[in-house]
């Protein structure tokens, strides 16, 4: 999938969750839908192009990729 698209999608899912009161809350909640719904190679992609700057990725939506990044890392 072409990484416009990813990023297009990951901050729609930010902006769903931008409404919870706590920041640290609603990137949880961004890193648990990435992580639930899309598919492992979109996870892949999306946490390979934060590592590389997360051009276009609101703050939010950066914040949730970093997270998943993490817990990605920590599994390992």
């Amino acid at each position: 999938m072409h990484i416009e698209r990813l990023v297009t999608m990951a901050n729609d899912i930010a902006a769903f969750f931008h409404s919870a009161v706590d920041q640290d809350e609603a990137a949880q909640n961004i890193a648990l839908h990435l992580k639930r719904y899309w598919d492992p190679r979109m996870r892949k992609q999306i946490m390979a192009h934060c590592l590389d700057g997360g051009a276009g990725l609101s703050q939010l939506a950066l914040q949730g990729v970093q997270l998943l990044a993490s817990e990605s890392v920590s599994k390992v």
